[in-house]
């Protein structure tokens, strides 16, 4: 689904189940506008990861020892889900995204190709702006997400405004709905009204 504004606050797009247990995606174009990213990114952003898991269940798990270990969500643009990243097919920005050896651990760097657009050179590399899903088996935090700037890994599965997430194994708690689009348009048209006015002032 293409739509103006996102109803997960500051989410640019992003793909859930519906009731009947098929895949949906929703991109907020209008959004995407707003935080100056390209809403096809976006829209083949969450496409790719709806065809590489379409039940949002897949998970990778390495094992540290043989008591520890990381599941790793199986998302497939979100290590390189920057715009600057993308690639065009015809005219049209398109999202990298990173092939199954990215989630091959063993794999040496600079072995084997990672990601479409060759920008990374070893297994489970963020990009700048990139993040992963992660799930730490034994400490019981829950999922985390780690980012390329090594942020603190308790920040919530939510991730950052502006970003594109996957929403479902977000805990439901941390889920910020945004206004209903009535709300938002109302709004925007008060906004706009005011700029107005005050511009006519200003004149």
């Amino acid at each position: 689904m293409i739509l103006d504004d996102s109803d997960q606050a500051g989410a640019l797009g992003y793909h859930d189940l519906t009731r009947e247990g098929l895949p949906l995606g929703k991109v907020f174009a209008a959004t995407d506008l707003k935080f100056r990213t390209n809403w096809a990114v976006t829209a083949s952003h969450e496409l790719l990861e709806m065809l590489g898991d379409p039940n949002i269940n897949l998970n990778v798990f390495i094992q540290s020892n043989s008591a520890t270990g990381r599941l790793y969500a199986y998302e497939v643009c979100d290590a390189c889900e920057s715009d600057q990243f993308g690639y065009n097919i015809g005219n049209v920005l398109v999202s990298d995204f990173v092939y199954p050896t990215w989630f091959e651990d063993f794999r040496p760097a600079n072995s084997t190709q990672f990601d479409q657009g060759q920008h990374i050179t070893q297994p489970f590399q963020l990009l700048a702006g990139g993040y992963i899903g992660m799930f730490d088996v034994t400490s019981g935090s829950g999922w985390q997400q780690l980012t390329a700037r090594k942020e603190d890994l308790r920040i919530e599965m939510r991730g950052n405004v502006g970003s594109r997430r996957e929403r479902r194994r977000t805990p439901c708690e941390q889920w910020l709905r945004s206004c209903p689009h009535p709300e938002i348009t109302k709004n925007a048209a008060e906004y706009r009204a005011r700029m107005r006015k005050a511009a006519s002032k200003a004149a």
